[in-house]
């Protein structure tokens, strides 16, 4: 007896989590990707000036026939992976995604730095001079080796 009571108190907490689990799961499964990024971004059909963008979607939310781009813009920030480069900002690293495709293909990502004395940079920005460079893959945007520079400001 008081294992059939037992039996039937632990079968019924396991279909309770159950129902619980699948109760949950459509609300994170169905997170739309801006859920997964800062709250100053958002996704839009054209980036506005001032902000790049860091992910693109195909969508039919964008007026005219067919497919549109759609844009996770957000504006630039030291250690933002972005689809563009941004003024003020210089970038230290890059990589090869889809993550910024507006066509099809594979498009270059690049890593936004604030530009400061003794960062390795992949550009020199206004207002700074370099002190060493090093041949490197990290700022290839075509393949290849490119010039990494030691930034100073002056």
């Amino acid at each position: 007896m008081i294992r059939s009571k037992l039996r039937t108190l632990l079968l019924g907490g396991g279909s309770a989590a159950v129902m619980l689990a699948t109760a949950l799961a459509p609300a994170t499964a169905s997170a739309s990707p801006a859920s997964a990024r800062p709250a100053a971004g958002f996704w839009s059909c054209t980036v506005p000036p001032g902000y790049t963008y860091s992910a693109t979607q195909n969508t039919l939310s964008c007026g005219g026939s067919g497919f549109r781009t759609y844009y996770f813009v957000q504006p630039p920030s030291d250690g933002l992976w972005a689809c563009t480069t941004a003024d003020g900002f210089t970038y230290s690293a890059t990589q090869n995604t889809l993550d910024c495709s507006t066509g099809g293909g594979f498009r270059t990502k690049y890593l936004l730095r604030t530009p400061q004395t003794g960062l390795w940079a992949c550009t020199v920005p206004s207002g700074f001079t370099y002190t060493s460079t090093q041949s490197t893959l990290d700022c290839s945007t075509s393949g290849g080796f490119r010039t990494k520079y030691l930034l100073r400001a002056f």
